[in-house]
């Protein structure tokens, strides 16, 4: 048995790894299951603060990798009791995220794997059915992605809960569990209480995670369709998006949203797609030729570009010597032949300036001095990457 789990892990030996070691059984089954699988690792241990045990689990494990001999890090959220309001598991996730990310970088590491199970899987499949949604909501956790230099991993997608207990109790090895996982307030502890009664009925961590699977397959093929598509529909210039409204109202409804929903988390750099009901609205507009803005962006003239409040330059790589700030109407003022490049006037507002003081000293995308200005990624890497 204990072979079978480490042939089920999605990953190749020699690498070198960090793992995100929170002391629970699952991240103590990863190291392991990861070492004797020939794998050189390192760890680090996440202390939110959020609850007064934390410190001292978090002091707990950083003693059992010196006995282990795994080289480990306890890397703290300085929050400073200023828990961010709002969705504060989110908060969390990203805190945790940033902080893996700088210690994988200074550890010269390139893959940090995460202990996600099938059992997190099916969890994560039933919150989305309990929000009804669509497919992107249905296919669980992503088995790996990259954020800058740093691949993030799941090899243990395949593997269940119960399985990885009884491989460390036939270790003899420790872990402790995180009470947050037992507190019905969260719905997620609400959902394995539920999986127990569901496991009767054939609806098995297993079994739900390989339905997870099968839809994420989907997704990648509407992925793809999605992308063959753009170019009939949109193009992009300047950092906007052109859109053909009637070549958009002829795709299947579900290809016409993801190719919206695309357009707008590339303009706006959003982390998350709005919501599904807004999205509609927005859709429905561009196909009728309304002016229609959603989540900082503007749909106008046929063209989705940035909302000037919500413009940012981070997209944007300009020539140095001056401050770079949206032209916005007062630079386009300062650009008498803006309207020889054939784009709107609100696109054109939202593209880069380089300004001494008030001054506009280029923008090149207006017609106004030298030097290229790039917008990257581009939209169609965008489509692609994912």
């Amino acid at each position: 048995m204990f072979v079978n789990l480490r042939d089920r892990l999605d990953l190749l030996a020699g690498h070198s790894i960090g793992v995100a070691l929170s002391g629970g059984g699952d991240s103590v089954a990863l190291l392991h299951l990861l070492r004797q699988g020939g794998c050189n690792v390192c760890a680090a241990t996440v202390d939110h603060g959020l609850r007064p045990d934390s410190g001292a689990e978090a002091t707990r494990v950083a003693g059992w990798c010196r006995d282990w001999g795994v080289p480990h890090q306890v890397l703290v959220w300085r929050h400073g009791g200023d828990v961010p309001k709002g969705n504060l598991m989110d908060a969390a996730r990203r805190a945790r995220r940033d902080l893996l990310v700088r210690w994988a970088v200074a550890q010269g590491v390139d893959t940090v794997a995460l202990g996600h199970t099938a059992d997190d899987q099916a969890e994560t499949l039933l919150m989305g059915l309990s929000r009804a949604a669509g497919i992107d909501g249905l296919c669980g956790l992503r088995p790996d992605w990259q954020v800058g230099p740093v691949r993030f991993i799941r090899p243990m997608l395949r593997l269940t809960r119960a399985e990885l207990r009884d491989w460390l109790r036939g270790q003899g090895l420790p872990w402790v569990e995180d009470p947050t996982n037992s507190n019905p307030r969260f719905l997620r502890a609400r959902l394995r209480r539920a999986l127990a009664d569901l496991g009767p009925l054939g609806l098995t961590p297993a079994r739900l995670a390989e339905s997870a699977a099968h839809l994420a397959q989907a997704r990648r093929a509407l992925d793809a369709a999605t992308a063959e598509a753009a170019p009939q529909v949109l193009h992009e210039a300047a950092g906007a998006l052109q859109v053909d409204a009637a070549r958009l109202a002829a795709l299947p409804p579900e290809l016409a949203r993801r190719l919206v929903q695309a357009a707008v988390l590339w303009i706006s750099g959003a982390d998350y797609p709005p919501r599904a009901a807004d999205l509609a609205r927005f859709c429905a507009a561009m196909m009728q030729g309304r002016a229609a803005t959603l989540a900082g962006c503007r749909f106008k003239a046929g063209w989705i570009a940035a909302e000037l409040r919500s413009a940012t330059m981070a997209r944007w790589t300009l020539a140095a010597g001056g401050a770079v700030r949206p032209l916005g109407p007062e630079g386009l003022r300062q650009c008498p032949d803006w309207r020889a490049t054939g784009l709107p006037r609100h696109v054109l507002e939202v593209t880069p300036g380089l300004w001494n003081g008030d001054r506009l000293a280029a923008a090149p995308l207006a017609g106004h001095g030298q030097g290229p200005a790039t917008c990257a990624p581009s939209f169609r890497d965008t489509l692609l990457s994912h």
